[in-house]
């Protein structure tokens, strides 16, 4: 299996050499700010129960969580757009994990604010074998507690970048969930969680398979 930190790392360095260090410390600045607003004292931890909720998935179809965790434990995976480049890295990651997923009795569904067709757009591109749910005006990231504006100064950076939150959102809030994963069992008890405001940090497959075998 592919190690994601160390794609993450490749990545970080390539981005070093070709973006100008004064955008790079804003985004660092963006980051710090984030931590000072305790998102991750305040988002859903082990222990919580997760709300009920429905969802549309990339084909509109709306699928509600409790009917998906009938019977098994689910990985939760809250991605900020496919726009994101550490997102794409991260759900490759979990598609490629997915037989070791299922083969550990657990079942796998990706959730972001993106709109439905931008949701299919990023499971064709990624070839994602997993639900894509779409969670329009990020309700249910709010209910995980994990919702943030994105802030001012990175705006203009996104432009430039080519990077249309709005477009891909459908509103202008820019609001956005800070990525995190949740293994949650049948009951609708959370039992291992990993959120991160630094959204360069995700969990590894591995780390999460050793979660879901009990090591």
């Amino acid at each position: 299996m592919s190690d994601l930190r160390e794609k993450i790392a490749e990545y970080d360095a390539a981005k070093a050499e070709r973006v100008p260090a004064a955008v790079l410390e804003t985004m660092a600045e963006a980051t710090c700010q984030l931590e000072g607003l305790g998102i991750v004292d305040r988002s859903l931890k082990a222990g919580d129960r997760i709300p009920d909720f429905t969802l549309p998935n990339h084909l509109s179809q709306q699928r509600r969580i409790s009917e998906l965790l009938a019977g098994s434990v689910l990985v939760l995976n809250f991605y900020r757009g496919g726009w994101c480049p550490y997102c794409n890295m991260e759900l490759n990651a979990l598609q490629q994990a997915l037989p070791d997923i299922r083969n550990s009795g657990a079942d796998l569904v990706a959730i972001s604010p993106e709109l439905p067709d931008k949701a299919l757009d990023t499971r064709a591109r990624h070839e994602l074998e997993f639900e894509v749910l779409s969670d329009v005006g990020n309700r249910v990231a709010e209910a995980f507690g994990l919702t943030f504006e994105l802030p001012q100064q990175l705006r203009p950076i996104y432009t430039k970048l080519g990077i249309d939150v709005p477009a891909f959102n459908g509103d202008d809030s820019f609001i956005l969930p800070v990525p995190a994963s949740y293994v949650v069992d049948s009951d609708g008890i959370i039992r291992h969680h990993f959120v991160n405001v630094d959204y360069t940090r995700r969990l590894e497959p591995d780390d999460l398979l050793r979660v879901l075998r009990g090591q």
